[in-house]
């Protein structure tokens, strides 16, 4: 058996009547974002809407197209030869309405669609599917029978966050240099089926949040409504103690609470050591009701004063997760729309510079950004919206610094100010806190103080600012060494007993 080098679509199974499938696009995206050579066939009897809805098809994801004449065997002398250069097995899908199929005379291996209750678990040179979103889970199957110790990694995440690891090479279900394939885990057909073949689940469970309830202290936990298909990765792996997972959904819980965050963050004293530069989170206060008589005192008892930045509890996850606000005096409280509850925290003067950081397992990878203007240039803002709070939303749009005086040079100086060392043991600490695989977080540095803070931790960023030759290794190592970590766990556990 060998590993699965080209992918052969007939029209027949990328059709529903008139129009492609609904999967059909998502399925070619998927095979080009692997780098598995595809291509699209059809015959001389397909109408001419078909043929250019194929055409369109195959220029967006780079596929041939092939066209069937009436013998099979001069059209896959035409496919071959143009396919020599490509190792290991071709599949053919095809409908099973369509009988062509049956006259091939050669090496290809026949995936046959629609056929109900068929499994792909065969040993002939042909094999049977019920639907088209079955190809990637037989891809992989496939290719992990052909090298025998390859490890399936089933990831779950929304389409637009899969597509940013995947056009980089991220997802690939060919194996990867450490043995791992990659497998898109789908709601379309039964999680069961596939879950079962996965070695490890990587999800960005985040995505697939319908509701969440805060716990009432900091303490108490958070209660969270998974969507439905969300519910049943939950419950095999409640179901299934050993199973790996990057990473268990109760870890995810302190990233999806600010208030949570900054706990923990106040804990980065401990790495502080005198005459150094300092690493700390900053000052907070959460706030349930912005009416309450006493919310001036209460801010200044927390080391708070204005600008502050206020932001609601839920930190993702909820549509209005991200709507924050910078005000400037108490009486900005007052009506104010972002979500309660919420946490108001120290606003940093910063030099409009922020550095995001990506811990991937063992390394550590950081960008430098430009980020919001220092509290003289907010002022100036705050005063040309008619003195009332700086709304915006941080994953569409942050207030920026258009003065001269804060960009540039400024931010060239603060690159310098970063103690790489201090951040990277405080990855390292955030990590065992954390208990996290592959996370990230930002740091400003305070002018003045150098003081080193960290005003936000986010989990499994999409890292995409880290050149992909770099990242991607990384990110692949780090899903296989916790998964090794944890076939040790399991090894150490079972000779115990």
């Amino acid at each position: 058996m060998m590993l699965v080098g080209g992918v052969i679509l007939d029209e027949s199974v990328l059709f529903s009547s008139f129009e492609l499938r609904g999967g059909a696009p998502v399925l070619v995206r998927k095979l080009h974002r692997s780098n598995i050579p595809t291509a699209i066939c059809y015959g001389l009897d397909l109408s001419a809407h078909k043929v250019s809805e194929l055409k369109r098809l195959a220029v967006e994801y780079s596929c041939e197209c092939f066209l069937l004449n009436a013998s099979m065997d001069d059209a896959v002398n035409e496919i071959s030869t143009a396919w020599s250069d490509v190792g290991g097995s071709i599949l053919y899908l095809v409908s099973h309405n369509k009988d062509s199929f049956r006259k091939l005379n050669c090496h290809w291996l026949v995936i046959v669609v629609g056929v109900e209750g068929a499994s792909a678990c065969d040993n002939s040179s042909m094999l049977y599917i019920n639907k088209l979103e079955e190809l990637p889970l037989t891809i992989c199957r496939l290719n992990k029978k052909a090298i025998g110790d390859a490890q399936i990694v089933g990831y779950i995440m929304k389409p637009s966050r899969e597509e940013d690891f995947a056009k980089r090479g991220a997802f690939p279900m060919y194996p990867t240099p450490s043995r791992l394939i990659f497998l898109p885990l789908t709601f379309e057909i039964p999680l069961s089926s596939q879950l079962k073949e996965v070695d490890v689940v990587l999800h960005k469970a985040t995505d697939e949040i319908v509701s969440i309830e805060l716990g009432s202290s900091s303490e108490s936990c958070t209660r969270i409504t998974y969507t439905t298909g969300m519910q049943e990765v939950q419950r095999f792996m409640e179901d299934h103690s050993d199973f790996v997972v990057i990473d268990p959904l109760d870890n995810i819980f302190s990233v999806l609470d600010r208030l949570k965050i900054q706990l923990i963050l106040v804990g980065l004293q401990d790495l502080n050591v005198e005459g150094c530069c300092t690493i700390r989170a900053p000052h907070f206060l959460k706030v349930n009701n912005f009416s309450v008589p006493d919310l001036a005192q209460r801010l200044s008892e927390a080391k708070l004063s204005f600008p502050s930045i206020v932001k609601p509890q839920v930190a993702c996850g909820v549509a209005d997760a991200h709507s924050m606000a910078i005000v400037f005096g108490v009486e900005d409280f007052k009506d104010l729309s972002v979500p309660l509850p919420a946490v108001v925290q120290e606003y940093v003067n910063h030099t409009s510079t922020l550095f995001k950081f990506y811990v991937l397992g063992e390394n550590v990878f950081h960008v430098v950004k430009k980020s919001t203007p220092n509290s003289v240039n907010l002022m100036k803002s705050y005063e040309r919206n008619g003195l009332r709070p700086i709304m915006f939303d941080s994953l569409k749009s942050l207030p920026t610094d258009t003065e001269n005086g804060h960009s540039g040079d400024a931010a060239s100086f603060k690159v310098d100010d970063l103690d790489l060392g201090l951040v990277k043991d405080a990855a390292k600490w955030l990590a065992g806190k954390l208990d996290l695989t592959i996370f990230g977080f930002d740091v400003v540095i305070q002018e003045g103080t150098g003081d080193h803070v960290i005003v936000d931790v986010n989990y499994l960023p999409s890292f995409k600012e880290v050149p992909k030759d770099i990242a991607i290794p990384a990110f692949w190592d780090a899903i296989k060494t916790k998964l090794e970590s944890k076939k040790t766990e399991r090894a150490t556990r079972t000779f115990s007993l």
